[in-house]
């Protein structure tokens, strides 16, 4: 694929993004032209003044894959206009986006720059911070219908990122490394529950998707990660489809950091 026809592609997508408007499927594409549309997507938007400011990892969670044609987990960018700190009485506009879902995610800020050798332990060494957050996710293909491939090009199906308070772990790395692989969330929706899930569904639990994330910008030559980034690890349940006046809240058991809740705005 010519470099032509990878703008021309990015730039379709793009203008499907943050919209409520699905566009063409493009089921031609594979794996490697996927994150080459994706890479051009992002240098569009670093030109119109978006700044990267982490990753999110898409399908860590297994348990899913095959619901929606998965193989494999995917990632793309997250930017300093898609990342919102959640505060008391704010609310958010999912209306703006193409059959918009949510998910609860674990969301690691990087201290120092991992390498793709590093164990787990090590890796763990490189985070000073963990967050609970809501992904708002969207699929600019209808029906959420896509290929790997796709669901790459189209920015990792990323909307927006909603975090909660930052706990520093540095003071006890090892003890928030046992809980970040044992504890359980359950989500709901107006105060009743919709789904369980726990730290071990994305890929074992959140560490092991980072070192995934780590591996895979090494191998496919990606910006490198940075001091701090933020990653957000991948959906703990299913994505649920998110509507206007929803008040969304989840559990969580088995590790110390704040719940947090994400209210709906009744318009766009």
């Amino acid at each position: 694929m010519d470099t032509e026809e990878i703008d021309g592609r990015a730039r379709v997508l793009l203008a499907a993004s943050g919209t409520s408007v699905s566009t063409p499927r493009q089921p031609e594409l594979d794996i490697e032209s996927g994150y080459a549309v994706a890479a051009r997507i992002r240098a569009i938007r670093q030109v119109l003044g978006e700044i990267p400011v982490g990753r999110k990892i898409g399908f860590t969670n297994t348990t899913i894959l095959d619901r929606y044609g998965m193989d494999r987990p995917i990632w793309g960018p997250i930017y300093d206009s898609t990342l919102h700190h959640i505060s008391a009485g704010a609310r958010v506009a999912p209306l703006k986006f193409s059959e918009p879902r949510i998910e609860p995610e674990i969301v690691l800020r990087i201290a120092t720059p991992p390498r793709p050798d590093m164990t787990e332990a090590a890796l763990l060494n490189c985070v000073d911070a963990v967050a609970f957050g809501f992904e708002i996710v969207q699929s600019v293909f209808a029906k959420w219908r896509f290929t790997p491939a796709e669901a790459i090009a189209a920015q990792a199906l990323h909307g927006a990122l909603h975090i909660g308070p930052w706990h520093d772990i540095t003071a006890d790395r090892a003890g928030w490394g046992k809980a970040l692989a044992d504890f359980s969330v359950t989500l709901s929706r107006n105060g009743v529950p919709v789904d369980q899930g726990s730290g071990l569904n994305v890929l074992g639990g959140p560490l092991r998707a980072f070192a995934f994330l780590v591996a895979e910008i090494a191998n496919r030559s990606h910006p490198a990660l940075v001091s701090g980034e933020v990653i957000s690890t991948g959906t703990l349940t299913d994505a649920w489809p998110i509507g206007p006046d929803e008040v969304w809240s989840a559990r969580i058991l088995g590790l110390p950091v704040a719940a947090i809740s994400l209210t709906t705005k009744g318009d766009t």
